[in-house]
């Protein structure tokens, strides 16, 4: 059941960004539209160019994913659900903890009363059985796009077993300017039952996430991130509460 005051209510709090692109940014949308690339870059309904939340969390589910499990933290195997929670909660001791019961309005239990657990990541990002509890903004260029030249990068596809370029392969990949420090804003939302060890678990991820986009590899997408220090103050409690993962 859907409940109006559930979709009323306000968020706790939120963690404004704002990515400065050091580097050519390549966030290819996959089809044409009236550029010459064969992969062109996003862009918001206005033009300008943006960064899409979903990439942006699915980075952060990673880098977050690899801190709790250095803090000792028993963490399910994403993206598949089989070998998610709740799931592996029936099956692994390793999650019969009593912080992995999520407390919330309608309590989670399987059809047959025995309780869900779900995992330090799964309470702040979701699964199949457990909304997400934060909202992720696209990361919006705050330069008009008409002041921005169109930049095409072109490449060539590689045959890897005979170690050449394949023949008519070449591709043009569309992508902002270069070394001009471009910024991206937006904002992480967290839900009023949000985890209080979740943004310190965010704030920890956003640095060791350098490069957003394609073609990393290649120096594309590198940035820096910036916010709000006074905003994104963190409880000491949370720390410590990170730190009790290898002690159930």
């Amino acid at each position: 059941m859907v409940l109006l005051r559930d979709l009323l209510q306000t968020t706790q709090t939120s963690i404004e960004l704002m990515a400065l692109i050091d580097s050519a940014l390549c966030v290819g949308a996959g089809g044409s539209s009236g550029s010459l690339a064969d992969k062109p870059i996003i862009r918001a309904a206005d033009g300008r160019l943006l960064i899409p939340g979903s990439q942006l969390k699915g980075r952060l589910r990673h880098e977050c994913e690899k801190l709790a499990r250095g803090l000792g933290w028993p963490i399910c195997e994403s993206p598949v659900p089989q070998s998610m929670c709740p799931q592996v909660g029936l099956t692994q001791s390793a999650f019969q903890r009593d912080n992995y019961i999520v407390e919330r309005r309608e309590h989670k239990a399987f059809a047959d009363g025995r309780s869900q657990r779900h995992c330090l990541i799964c309470q702040i990002f979701g699964n199949p059985a457990l909304p997400s509890r934060i909202v992720v903004d696209d990361l919006v260029c705050q330069v008009a796009p008409d002041t921005l030249p169109e930049v095409l990068r072109p490449g060539v596809t590689l045959n890897r077993r005979r170690r050449t370029a394949e023949d008519q392969k070449l591709f043009l990949l569309e992508t902002s300017p270069v070394n001009v420090q471009l910024p991206f804003g937006g904002h992480i939302h967290l839900e009023p039952d949000c985890p209080a060890y979740a943004k310190a678990l965010i704030l920890a991820a956003l640095h060791h996430i350098h490069a957003l986009g394609g073609s990393k590899s290649a120096g594309l997408g590198w940035l820096t991130w910036t916010w709000d220090k006074d905003a994104a103050t963190v409880d000491e409690n949370a720390w410590e509460l990170l730190q009790m993962g290898s002690n159930p």
